[in-house]
């Protein structure tokens, strides 16, 4: 399958699961679902693998589910499930791209964005600072770096402390913004 076309059909299909998944969990709290604890716990399950599903298939905005759990859980509960689902994600794409390489990769982004990021990547002094810091400011493209820090010789312990050291920042500012807003 031509990696365009692939690209494609992963962004249709991503952005109607993640549509799906959303109207699903909008309505169980309409519904007055999150009274149980039971069920609690099983949407906090989907919620937290949809997060880690728009890291690994990107195709929508991170900051999306990151306003939807703090709307959803409130702002620390928000928050806590945003960091788990996104650091679990974040970390899968790496893995991926780590075991199918550079194909892989050039199939889950257009080229002309895989080519205008290798250029960028290529021209920095340092990769593991420009990684920490776009995986600490909002807006970057967190998730295409997650997969290209999985293709180059980053090791994983330094991966991994990234991640877990810089993306609370990010989903922070979203989740306790989100709060503020709608108070």
């Amino acid at each position: 399958m031509k990696a365009s076309v692939l690209y494609k059909w992963l962004t249709y299909s991503a952005i109607a699961i993640s549509i799906l998944l959303c109207l699903f969990m909008l309505q169980a709290g309409l519904k007055g679902n999150f009274r149980s604890v039971d069920a609690f716990q099983a949407y906090i399950r989907v919620f937290v693998f949809i997060q880690a599903f728009q890291v690994v298939v990107p195709v929508l905005p991170g900051f999306i589910g990151c306003v939807a759990g703090a709307l959803l859980f409130g702002s620390v509960c928000g928050f806590v499930y945003n960091y788990v689902g996104i650091c679990a994600g974040s970390i899968i794409a790496f893995f991926l791209a780590k075991h199918f390489g550079i194909p892989l990769v050039q199939a889950m982004f257009p080229s002309k964005k895989y080519n205008v990021w290798t250029e960028r990547i290529k021209r920095a002094r340092s990769y593991d600072v420009l990684f920490a810091l776009s995986i600490l400011l909002p807006l970057a493209p967190d998730d295409y770096l997650c997969y290209f820090s999985g293709l180059i010789n980053m090791s994983v312990k330094k991966f991994v402390l990234i991640i877990l050291l810089a993306k609370p920042w990010c989903i922070l500012f979203y989740s306790f913004g989100t709060g503020m807003l709608i108070q």
